[in-house]
């Protein structure tokens, strides 16, 4: 892999990570279209690893008080948040547990790809105009936490998009969109981590040259600019330009792949 693709495959990584457009579906089609090799699942893997750090350098003083309720005063509403964002992240980790072979394979179908695209394209779409949005994060409860959870855990398959899955769960029961686009990010956090610890067992020393370094970095300034982005987006605009985007990109795979 050139630093050029690695650099490419970053920015797709960092983009599509926070965006509810799939960042899978980018790293899983992108060689093909290119006519690159693939890079491996894991190596996809590790490129969360920037984004990663992307959401600990936005959200760190948040982090930081999570962890400090969490020990401070854990029987209060504040001091549950950690161990609510733990129990949304389990569906999500059991999946890449019990799912990671169809992950590296048949969910990885040019096909399969944009179908997941178009159909849940419908359903986020329908949770982004439902009226009555006016759940804050105070609103975050257990059942809450295992909803959004599962909804997260449908994004093993590419094209569904992890972002887009937490986005539209949390439309659905009532958040505002300012407050679904946090809890997203905050959900997102264990989830890549356990992913990148997952797969880094699969990265051997040679693959730790200066493309792997490029593609992390712009990973991590990619991730970082998105976050911001959509934050300051989702307080007054829907999520209508991401939906016709994954409706044309969609799309164009059919078109592109049908044989």
């Amino acid at each position: 892999m050139t630093e050029l693709q690695a650099v490419i495959l970053g920015v797709l990584q960092g983009a599509g990570e926070f965006l509810p457009v799939s960042s899978s579906a980018h790293l899983a089609l992108a060689p093909r279209v290119f006519g690159w090799p693939y890079q491996g699942l894991a190596y996809d893997v590790m490129l969360h690893l920037g984004t990663l750090l992307a959401v600990l350098a936005y959200f760190w003083r948040d982090w930081l008080k999570i962890f400090s309720d969490a020990l401070k005063r854990p029987s209060e509403k504040e001091g549950r948040l950690l161990w609510l964002l733990a129990a949304g992240s389990a569906p999500a980790g059991l999946a890449g547990l019990f799912l990671n072979g169809p992950a590296e394979t048949v969910f990885r179908d040019p096909l399969w790809i944009g179908f997941n695209l178009l159909f849940f394209s419908v359903f986020i779409y329908l949770a982004d105009r439902k009226p009555a949005q006016t759940l804050e994060e105070g609103s975050f409860s257990l059942k809450h936490a295992l909803l959004i959870g599962l909804a997260q855990a449908i994004a093993i398959m590419p094209g569904a998009s992890r972002a887009g899955m937490t986005l539209m769960a949390a439309l659905f029961l009532g958040y505002k969109r300012g407050a679904a686009a946090r809890l997203s990010f905050l959900l997102g956090t264990p989830v890549i981590l356990g992913a990148a610890l997952l797969e880094a067992r699969k990265i051997s020393p040679e693959h730790l040259d200066a493309a792997f370094a490029s593609g992390l970095l712009a990973s991590f300034l990619a991730g970082l600019a998105v976050i911001g982005f959509l934050m300051a987006w989702l307080k007054k605009n829907t999520l209508t330009p991401f939906l016709v985007y994954r409706v044309i990109l969609g799309g164009a795979v059919f078109f592109y792949f049908w044989k």
